[in-house]
């Protein structure tokens, strides 16, 4: 580098003054903790954060997919980002569980007909279709086929069905009541065969049903495997394959000449492996460190349809994940507090709250932190500017001092109205927070709306103004609870 030759000869250059508004600024007292925490948070980096998580290429979060797992190792990376200590097992951000998985297997379904020296293979979805959930079970048997005639209920009671598939010809299969006694008195299923006159085919009138069949459910205690008691719907072309010619004449009750072999498999498909998300924020002061509140969202949301309809979670909850992501950042700018503050991301609580009930009945804190209360965020980005609802209450029995800290703070937020939550008590994860651990909890929830649980919950409809003083109330909230004693 050439140096000038002013600075070069080592000559004093004029040293310029500071103006009136400069000196204004250099006199001004350097903001708090606080203050510097609450100015992080940022309502269009909310909204970048948001316009992500709920996008189509999320595909609406479902616990399980894919998709859950993008969206929990993007808050991972951001917690990695803001210096966060890992809260789960083994030093990672996150918690595994276990849970079972119940639901149809398609794959394993399949239909053989055997006629003489021919036998007829049929694969579900392709070849036949199930009407109703009652189809399905764990089975895999075998039986002969009766005729059916008519298929009406005094012609059905006169069959010998014990062991065997009752047929029909009329494109219909039978009543819930039939259906009923056709089972106790030892009939396999019912085999229906596409009527000719029919306005729709197979496919048109069972495929969107049976698309259905896909979905699944999850539970911590494996059902009870149960047969079903099937009505299966073969497709025209299935049908035709058949030789149908050896059904001419036939009256009701005539055996035909016909073994059916049927396998399915709906039920316990096997236990499968979920995460919540969570971050260790350590406290500063020797004692209080090792006392920890725990803030929780649940970051799935339901999916998308088996056509192809995205169900994108903007408000619910990726207003509640995208927040959490805004917190941390202003705890990353705030300092260490006192206290230690979890940040947790719960999985599969659109199941049924199962992500926070697995981990507050086997909780995982490192370093011996005990928790004192939790704070749970869920649908707080619509509705009106100025209000938001909390549970628990002064009438509800969970009642205590946490949410008159949320009172306390609220219209330093704007928030001038504060309505009752109480109805929604059991419907997010701070539940589980007071049953299973008995900690004390406050729920900040900003109510439904007409897009609750519809494709149409999109981020463009947000408020995020809104989410953001949301977000800094809950960090006042943090401030507060920093006191030697709380009294809840």
């Amino acid at each position: 580098m050439i140096l000038t030759a002013p600075l070069l000869l080592g000559l004093a250059l004029p040293v310029p003054q500071p103006s009136t508004q400069d000196s204004a600024v250099l006199d001004a007292p350097a903001k708090t903790n606080l203050e510097r925490a609450l100015d992080t948070i940022n309502a269009d980096e909310i909204r970048s954060d948001l316009v992500f998580v709920a996008s189509d290429v999320m595909g609406g979060r479902n616990s399980p997919s894919p998709q859950l797992k993008i969206a929990a190792r993007f808050i991972r990376s951001r917690l990695m980002r803001y210096g966060f200590q890992p809260g789960a097992q083994e030093g990672s951000y996150l918690y595994e569980w276990q849970i079972n998985q119940i639901g149809f297997n398609p794959e394993d379904a399949k239909v053989t007909i055997a006629s003489g020296d021919e036998t007829f293979e049929f694969s579900f979805g392709d070849d036949y279709l199930f009407p109703d959930f009652k189809s399905l079970g764990m089975r895999d048997g075998r039986g002969s086929v009766v005729f059916g005639g008519d298929m009406k209920a005094d012609t059905l009671a006169e069959l010998e069905v014990d062991g065997a598939w009752v047929l029909s010809t009329t494109g219909k299969g039978v009543s819930g009541k039939s259906r009923r006694a056709l089972e106790k008195r030892g009939a396999v299923g019912v085999l229906v065969l596409p009527a000719e006159d029919a306005s729709k085919t197979v496919k048109e009138a069972l495929g969107a049903r049976a698309a259905r069949f896909s979905s699944k459910r999850l539970s911590f205690s494996p059902s009870a495997n149960r047969a079903g008691f099937p009505m299966l719907h073969l497709t025209e072309s299935a049908a035709k394959s058949l030789p149908l010619d050896s059904l001419e004449g036939l009256e009701a009750g005539a055996k035909v000449d016909w073994a059916v072999h049927e396998k399915c498999a709906y039920g316990d498909l096997g236990e499968i492996t979920l995460e919540n998300v969570a971050g260790i924020w350590p406290g500063s002061d020797p004692e209080l460190k090792n006392e920890v509140i725990i803030l929780s969202a649940h970051y799935d949301h339901v999916g998308e349809r088996p056509d192809g309809t995205i169900f994108n979670g903007a408000d619910d909850n990726g207003s509640g994940t995208c927040g959490m992501l805004a917190i941390a950042e202003a705890l990353k700018e705030y300092g260490p507090m006192r206290r230690s503050v979890m940040l947790m991301w719960v999985s599969a609580e659109e199941k049924g709250l199962l992500g926070s009930e697995a981990w507050t009945k086997n909780p995982y804190l490192p370093g011996g932190l005990k928790p004192i209360c939790n704070i749970n965020i869920d649908m707080i980005g619509r509705n009106a500017s100025d209000e938001f609802l909390i549970t628990p209450t002064k009438k509800h029995p969970a009642y205590s001092a946490l949410t008159q800290v949320a009172e306390a703070n609220a219209e330093s937020e704007g928030f001038t109205k504060i309505k009752s939550a109480d109805a929604y008590w059991a419907r997010s994860d701070h539940a589980n927070f007071e049953q299973h651990m008995g900690l004390p909890v406050a729920f900040l929830f900003c109510d439904v709306h007409e897009d609750y649980h519809q494709p149409s919950d999109t981020p463009d409809k947000i408020d995020y103004d809104k989410m953001r003083r949301i977000c800094r109330l809950v960090v006042r909230m943090l401030e507060d609870l920093q006191v030697d004693k709380p009294k809840f």
